[in-house]
């Protein structure tokens, strides 16, 4: 039976996640997750995997590197997820998401590849998250030494890829 999640208050998730937060839409999140998946690879339609490799700036990540890194960090706020509907007490760790992107050599991986990776990470995400109960978004963990709610983790997914999403279309796309 689905359920409805609830928008976070700004208690269940740390501060440094408002600014994503804040170009979230109303809605259900679960939906948005699943639009988000389409609206991404609809985004990617036209671009070559040489195109995919460039950066808008020196020093910044390439698409390729930008959508490993929406990869990465599905799997590990998914992970993150799991712990949390579980109960789990430990802190769980942070991640250096530069290491992440600089070590993940999609540079030299398929366009299609990353798609298809993105795809499935958010399609196993969108099952785990189908499967907890009301009671569960109430859970709170740490994770990177600050806590945070599921209902919370769960929204932050969606609006950490908004940002990414927004950056793609107006610093990469938008230029010649």
């Amino acid at each position: 039976m689905p359920i409805t999640i609830n928008r976070p208050t700004i208690e269940e998730y740390p501060d440094y996640y408002q600014q994503y937060m804040d170009l979230l839409p109303e809605g259900d999140i679960l939906y948005i997750l699943e639009k988000q998946g389409s609206d991404l690879r609809y985004m990617f339609r036209k671009i070559s995997d040489e195109r995919a490799e460039e950066a808008y700036a020196e020093g910044k990540w390439t698409m390729k590197e930008v959508l490993q890194h929406l990869i990465d960090s599905d799997r590990i706020f998914g992970y993150r997820a799991l712990c949390i509907s579980r109960g789990e007490e430990a802190t769980l760790p942070g991640w250096d998401e530069g290491k992440y992107a600089y070590n993940s050599l999609a540079n030299i991986r398929p366009l299609e590849s990353l798609l298809d990776e993105y795809e499935l990470t958010r399609r196993s995400n969108m099952a785990m998250f189908r499967s907890f109960t009301f009671e569960m978004m109430n859970n709170r963990g740490v994770a990177n030494g600050r806590e945070i709610s599921l209902r919370g983790l769960i929204h932050v997914i969606a609006a950490h890829e908004l940002h990414h999403m927004h950056i793609l279309q107006t610093r990469y796309l938008k230029r010649k």
